[in-house]
């Protein structure tokens, strides 16, 4: 009885490693803390010095909470000096006048209590000694019918999925870049059937629409499909769109998926959307798994010299991760380097996240790029991996302020036993800070944000999802220990800087997730205080993406 039931399980184990996709699949569940492999030479880019936005100071005039005034806002540019401080002017019926008393330090706002009737202009002016100010940008505030919102039409009355924001003409002001329609076909879903294409559109500050772009049949209407990102890579003071694109010899299978063809990573120009450069995307193969793993794309952008901004283009998450570094260097794409999982020493397999995340977390100088559970150096190697799978949300930020350097937060859909599913790892070394203490069951959504003032850093919290037959949420602090379960515990998503502090507020109402047919259809939102006041009620839509247009307020 015994030597047949172990005929019977070596059969078993035969027929298994016959059919697996690949044998090293079953294996990737370890740590590699130490990679063992010959690093890559440092990468040296075109850039004399580091490039940087160049915006202007974002002044910017709303209605004040009262209604009866008007609230100002403005930048702290990365090239005032630390002690800068600012006075503000109005000019109205013929006259100026300086509104400040005192300049204005500690924040970047001001609240005029007392406006003219009629149109009024408002500008700042940064205060340092020995030094000759540069006054900002002057803008025209009406009192009383100023709004809280800025609004552009957009071209045939389309309908957004995803918005990307930059300075697409130079004048430091940011722009628009918009990816239409808002459908969504996610790899594991049956493929679109309608004829619909995504298509890229460009419009400036004013809503002046400058081109689109229509990324073709050969890019399924799905957001892993159609990665791009907006940044000035030539280091000429405008920013260009990076977007992966796909040639006329794409080839769809019997439920019509997008299942081979050319695919490209083009570089397009952010004023005309003509194409300046394209290079080949990562190639499909069997490494990657199925269909659906194969369709895994995502870009990103990282200063990898520390001074020139370099393109990412990545494909894979669940098994075979690849990736591709480029500059765009006098109208040329350069490859800097390709990162491949399986040539890693031991290999990195089903490590990646959800997005891409990039940031200096060594110190010197040049930025690394983190995956998932596992982070590349500046130079295409690894720098560690945990070996802890798939995340479905990762953070980079400095976490915890009694650590030094930064913390990597991770939600992890394998399940573990070890306590590991939701964790804190050091972001320079991979090694373990912090974890949950108990098993855990596909955490599917996770967040930092410092919205508790009686703890020190961010709080962290995370929930699970129905696949691992939980439904539970949990929120820690900056160090790890339990502040709340379930109830207690709020919404991972949408958190922003509303309100002039350096505490974040979230959204509460009908609908509180990311863009992309989210479906709210025109509810209302309202940003509330972490158990406290309400701040702004009656935002309809959909949330595609929070971000400081005009100008900071601490």
């Amino acid at each position: 009885m015994n030597r047949r039931i172990a005929f019977v399980l070596c059969i078993s184990f035969a027929v298994a490693t016959l059919f697996a996709q690949d044998p090293r699949e079953r294996q990737y569940m370890y740590e590699i803390l130490d990679p063992r492999h010959e690093a890559k030479p440092l990468v040296e880019g075109f850039a004399i010095e580091r490039g940087t936005e160049r915006l202007n100071r974002g002044l910017y005039a709303v209605p004040s909470q009262d209604g009866k005034g008007v609230y100002l806002s403005w930048r702290l540019l990365n090239t005032d000096a630390p002690a800068t401080a600012f006075h503000v002017y109005r000019e109205a019926n013929g006259k100026t006048c300086r509104l400040t008393n005192k300049p204005i330090l500690r924040t970047c706002d001001f609240v005029d209590n007392a406006p003219v009737k009629g149109v009024a202009s408002y500008w700042v002016v940064p205060v340092l000694k020995g030094q000759n100010p540069v006054a900002s940008e002057k803008i025209e505030v009406e009192a009383g019918k100023s709004k809280n919102y800025t609004s552009i039409r957009l071209k045939d009355n389309a309908k957004a999925g995803k918005i990307a924001l930059a300075d697409l003409n130079g004048d430091g002001i940011y722009d628009y870049i918009i990816r239409t329609p808002e459908t969504n076909v996610d790899p594991g879903m049956p493929g679109d059937t309608t004829g619909k294409t995504y298509k890229i559109s460009a419009y400036l500050s004013d809503g002046t629409w400058l081109w689109t772009y229509d990324m073709g049949p050969g890019i399924e209407p799905g957001i892993w499909y159609s990665p791009f990102i907006v940044y000035d890579f030539n280091g000429d003071g405008k920013a260009e769109v990076a977007v992966k694109t796909a040639g006329d010899d794409y080839v769809k299978n019997e439920k019509s998926r997008v299942c081979g063809g050319s695919e490209y990573l083009s570089v397009l120009d952010g004023m005309t959307g003509k194409e300046i450069d394209r290079v080949d995307w990562p190639e499909r193969n069997d490494r990657y798994g199925n269909l659906i793993r194969q369709n895994r794309n995502q870009m990103g952008m990282a200063y990898l010299d520390g001074k020139t901004p370099c393109i990412l283009a990545a494909r894979g998450t669940y098994k075979l991760m690849v990736v591709d570094a480029w500059q765009l260097k006098e109208g040329k794409l350069q490859r800097m380097w390709r990162w491949d999982g399986d040539e890693e020493n031991p290999v990195v397999r089903s490590m990646g996240a959800h997005s891409m995340v990039t940031g200096d977390v060594d110190g010197d100088g040049r930025d690394e790029i983190l995956l998932g559970s596992c982070m590349l150096d500046d130079n295409g190697t690894l720098l560690w991996s945990t070996g802890l799978g798939h995340p479905d949300k990762i953070y980079l930020a400095d976490i915890d302020p009694d650590r030094p350097g930064m913390e990597v937060f991770l939600c992890l859909e394998p399940w573990h036993e070890n306590g590991r599913g939701v964790c804190v790892v050091d972001a320079r070394t991979g090694q373990p800070v912090w974890n949950i203490g108990h098993k855990t069951f596909h955490v599917g959504d996770g967040m930092v944000a410092d919205f508790d003032p009686v703890h020190k850093g961010l709080e962290c919290f995370a929930s699970e999802d129905r696949k691992g037959s939980s439904t539970d949420k949990y929120l820690l602090s900056a160090d790890g220990k339990p502040l709340g379960k379930n109830e207690e515990v709020p919404s991972c998503r949408n958190w922003a800087w509303w309100d002039g502090d350096l505490l974040r507020e979230t959204f509460k109402g009908d609908d509180n997730r990311w863009g992309a047919s989210s479906s709210s259809n025109g509810r209302s939102l309202s940003i509330v205080k972490w158990k406290g006041e309400t701040l702004t009620q009656d935002i309809e839509g959909d949330i595609l993406m929070i971000a400081d247009l005009y100008g900071v307020k601490k």
